[in-house]
């Protein structure tokens, strides 16, 4: 899955959103672009449970 987040503008954010992703899914894989600002994940998680960890920890994602 693509997920965009806006307001993802440096390696901390970054390390902050692969974390979010990683406490639901500890297998999920996590590819970043700060260019971009786009987030590929491969994981068994659902897009629902992903979105509402990233929202809690202030990465609000829209969905690609």
């Amino acid at each position: 899955m693509k997920l965009h987040i806006a307001n993802m503008t440096c390696g901390g954010c970054a390390r902050g959103v692969t974390a979010t992703i990683q406490d639901v899914d500890p297998n999920a894989k996590v590819d970043i672009d700060l260019d971009s600002k786009i987030v590929t994940v491969d994981s068994s998680a659902s897009v629902d449970q992903l979105v509402a960890a990233l929202n809690e920890d202030g990465f609000p994602p829209e969905v690609q």
